[in-house]
């Protein structure tokens, strides 16, 4: 996983993978790189992977004479008068060498000839030559010469370039213009405006009239670039700025003037002038981003590299010295590797569910006045890592279903979220528990979580239901979490009253006496029923039907008792035939009926129920009623104080189980009959009855059987029975 990252377009170097060894990709031309720069170098970076590790290599391009020296033209012509004073110089077009150092020109050679010599200059970055007159011309003798200047550079071996001469001697006119200096200097800022005038020559005649008129103009020979830049004007000698002057392009100018008198055989003479570039901040830094990573896992380790940062400014100086920073508090840094080139690298701990990705914004300040920035940014995504297990809303769930409800109905919807993405996100669902009544009553939808019922419930039968539903990512390890389920079974109306003894038996006729003396609201009967539903399903009520126009009886709807509601008169029949309904509060209400036929009888002797209340009437008591009073109240006492001491001996016995059971709920109904509730428990009921009123005591009991000894007193006769409580709903006890 090793490759070289370079920030050009051009792969001038690669590695053999192999060997290691770093070889030349294409081919290097110093020139084309670095122009006439003095040193030149190539930056490329190898990136190492798995794990990332960069490696910076600088790599100096080493100049080879492979540029000859060549002058702008290959034919020089310079008019010279015959009159010329020996000692006079005439400049040379200036040969050309494209490498540096020693590969450069170095020298100038002259052909052998009586009249002129060479002179050689090195200035600055230049060698120049000029044509020293030895000999004084005579244009009669000799009207043209003709010599070679050779350029030769300083490369192994060397290499040359030549200049043919021809110098035209010229008669008459002889005083030359003359330049205030040789030599101009100038400083000049970048980017200064078109029209910007830089300096003004000076040049004059001796001559008079037209000889001694001077005219200004670039020399032709080799300065095409300035005559694009620069423009001088021919009759007040000043130059001004033609075109950009960019200290990035080029940091310096050469120009060589020439000033021409106006005579018919003009004399030239001239000049150079130096202009210095001035570097002005005008270039704002530039960021090079290689991006090693596409994404981040959120896991990722402290110190992964996650891109290349490269920053360069044109500018020079302290203009193109550059800082670069991160902006914002973001857990990335950046860690400088080699003089202007930066990693990005991870400093602090990545969280997708909180920040899935990031825009790490680069800025790049140089130190000129004023100063320049740029930005860049590196988008950074952050990948999935399955680190967070799917939740539920809440630890439990509570769900609420009706009985009787038909398999496969859909009970409730279980939803986890997962705050992970993709695979990790992916959730299924299952019932985990290891009652087996779980698992076979409900089952899951592994992929929805909705809930279905695998049988019917049953209140009666099952009033809760509890289990464990797991949600389980796919991710790698799965992570999961559970919620548990309480279902909570509805009670329907799907019991119907039962009436209980002695008028619950099939086939057989119920029959009650009453005697014709009976008062209003004489009791003749009382009805109990009792229903297995709960609730307002379980809440009974009592209706009677008699034959049309007698309206004798009445039953209290609560209490199931039947009294009569007049005296009886010789229009009444002697048997009365009842029917009787009994109906529950539930929707549908369903109900059970008995019929019972009241019979009317002239004696009391002839009443053999032991249940009904004999009215006495206060004008007609005899001493035979009184002596059955006293025996009545004498039991009814024994019978208290025996109940007392019953209960005082209990009480004694199950003190301190009273805390851990709670009484039963009673309630008192506007016939004075009562009811309780409470779920399967033994109660102690104690039961004591005068001539038309009931009081009831019920006392928990520590033993589990769910069953109530009932004790009734009623006029003469003691009734006790045992009978089994319903474990739920209301039973009305009398």
């Amino acid at each position: 996983m090793f490759e070289i990252v370079t920030g050009s377009n051009k792969k001038y170097f690669d590695v053999n993978l192999k060997t290691g060894v770093l070889f030349v990709n294409e081919r290097i031309d110093r020139e084309e790189i670095c122009m006439s720069n003095q040193k030149c170098s190539l930056n490329i970076e190898a990136l190492a992977k798995n794990p990332h590790h960069l490696y910076r290599v600088e790599i100096k391009i080493l100049d080879i004479n492979d540029n000859a020296p060549h002058f702008p033209v290959k034919v020089f012509a310079l008019n010279i008068t015959e009159n010329a004073s020996p000692g006079e110089r005439f400049p040379l077009p200036v040969s050309e060498d494209s490498d540096v150092g020693s590969n450069s020109l170095k020298e100038y050679k002259l052909s052998p000839n009586e009249h002129f010599s060479l002179d050689t200059q090195s200035e600055d970055q230049s060698v120049s030559a000029e044509l020293v007159l030895n000999k004084a011309l005579d244009r009669e003798k000799q009207a043209t010469i003709k010599l070679v200047l050779t350029g030769t550079d300083g490369g192994k071996p060397p290499k040359s370039g030549t200049l043919n001469i021809i110098i035209n001697v010229m008669d008459i006119n002889d005083n030359n213009p003359v330049f205030s200096q040789p030599l101009y200097k100038v400083k000049l800022k970048e980017n200064v405006a078109a029209g910007t005038k830089i300096i003004k020559l000076n040049a004059t005649d001796m001559d008079e009239g037209s000889n001694g008129e001077v005219t200004y103009l670039f020399s032709s020979h080799g300065q095409e670039k300035n005559l694009d830049t620069f423009a001088i004007s021919p009759d007040s000698g000043e130059i001004e700025v033609k075109g950009n002057i960019d200290f990035e392009d080029k940091a310096f100018y050469e120009i060589r003037v020439e000033a021409h008198d106006k005579a018919s055989s003009p004399m030239t003479t001239n000049c150079k002038v130096l202009i210095e570039v001035i570097d002005v901040n005008d270039n704002a830094p530039e960021i090079v981003i290689t991006s090693l990573l596409s994404s981040l896992r959120e896991d990722a380790k402290i110190g992964t590299a996650v891109a290349l940062v490269t920053v360069s400014d044109k500018d020079g100086g302290m203009n193109g010295k550059v800082s670069c920073k991160l902006q914002g508090n973001l857990p990335f840094k950046l860690e400088s590797s080699y003089k202007n080139y930066y990693s990005v690298v991870l400093e602090g701990q990545l969280d997708r569910e909180k920040i899935s990705k990031y825009n790490v914004t680069l800025i790049a300040v140089d130190e000129g006045t004023p100063p320049l920035s740029s930005t860049s940014v590196v988008y950074v995504d952050v990948s999935d890592v399955n680190d967070n297990p799917p939740q539920f809303n809440g630890k439990s769930i509570s769900v609420y279903v009706k009985e009787n409800m038909p398999p496969g109905t859909l009970i409730h919807t279980v939803s986890a979220v997962d705050r992970d993405s993709n695979e990790n996100a992916e959730i299924s669902y299952s019932i985990v528990d290891n009652k087996a009544t779980s698992i076979h009553s409900v089952s899951v939808n592994s992929l929805t979580g909705q809930l279905y019922n695998l049988q019917s419930f049953n209140f009666e039968e099952q009033k809760t239901l509890s289990f464990h539903v797991q949600a389980i990512d796919a991710g790698a390890p799965p992570l999961s979490s559970n919620v548990t389920v309480n279902v909570f079974i509805l009670d329907e109306n799907d019991n119907s009253p039962v009436i209980l003894p002695p008028y619950s038996d099939p086939g057989s006729v119920n029959t009650e006496n009453i005697p014709y003396s009976a008062e209003a609201g004489y009791f003749v009967a009382k009805i109990r029923a009792v229903d297995a539903d709960s609730g307002y399903n379980a809440l009974l009520s009592y209706h009677i039907s008699e034959p049309k126009g007698t309206n004798l009886f009445r039953i209290g709807s609560s209490t199931g008792e039947i009294k009569t509601k007049r005296r009886m008169s010789d229009n009444d029949l002697k048997t009365h035939p009842l029917i009787i309904t009994v109906s529950d509060n539930g929707e549908p209400s369903l109900s059970a009926t008995m019929s019972m036929d009241v019979v009317v009888v002239e004696s009391l002797d002839d009443i053999k129920t032991s249940f009904r209340e004999v009215p006495v009437k206060e004008e007609s008591f005899s001493d035979l009623n009184v002596y059955l009073l006293i025996a009545i109240v004498s039991v009814s006492v024994i019978f208290l104080l025996s109940l007392v001491g019953l209960i005082a001996a209990k009480c004694y016995r199950t003190d301190g189980s009273f805390s851990r059971y709670s009484a039963p709920v009673i309630s008192t109904h506007p016939d004075g009959s009562w009811s309780y509730s409470k779920s399967t428990q033994q109660y102690d009921v104690c039961f004591s009855s005068d001539t038309m009123k009931s009081d009831m005591v019920v006392f928990p009991s520590p033993f589990p059987p769910a069953e109530a000894e009932l004790v009734s007193i009623h006029g003469e006769d003691t009734f006790t029975q045992t009978q089994t409580l319903p474990t739920t709903g209301k039973v009305s006890i009398i």
